[in-house]
């Protein structure tokens, strides 16, 4: 079965009526816990970014919280677990600046927690990884706002 394009999609929504589209869109939402993840982010949290932004670092916070500190196998999965979180929600949300703020407080956050990267090249290269990510965002927003981020990523 070929699956269409997103612009066949497109033309097909807009032809459907408002309360198909709704019908639509609940029941792809039923299918996959993400599907309606980002449903929810759509409709309650894309309207206001800073207090979304402080969700997600309240929740990483709390994952950061329960991070296990006595086997480092258990400290490398934790952390993936977390970063792999915040990527759904940087994706969800697609702004580079909620993608820089959510990557700069997961690196931060790592520094905090007193993991020492030294003894890993795994822990080393997953952090290496997110300041990569974080330069190659900052790279794509206007230079104001470059300026307020160099600060914080030069801490890291």
């Amino acid at each position: 079965m070929k699956v269409a394009s997103i612009s066949e999609l497109k033309r097909e929504l807009v032809c459907k009526e408002l309360t198909e589209v709704q019908d639509l869109c609940i029941r792809l939402a039923k299918y996959k816990k993400e599907n309606k993840e980002l449903l929810n982010y759509l409709l309650f949290e894309a309207d206001d970014e800073a207090g979304y932004i402080e969700k997600v670092k309240t929740e990483i916070k709390e994952l950061f919280d329960e991070l296990p500190r006595s086997n480092l196998y258990l400290v490398k999965k934790s952390l993936r677990k977390i970063l792999r979180i915040t990527n759904k929600q940087i994706k969800y949300s697609s702004a580079k600046k909620t993608e820089i703020e959510l990557r700069i407080y997961f690196c931060a956050s790592i520094k905090k927690s007193g993991i020492n990267m030294d003894f890993s090249i795994v822990l080393f290269n997953l952090y290496q990884q997110q300041i990569k990510k974080i330069n190659q965002a900052l790279a794509t927003l206007p230079e104001d706002l470059q300026y307020d981020y160099v600060a914080e990523i030069e801490n890291l």
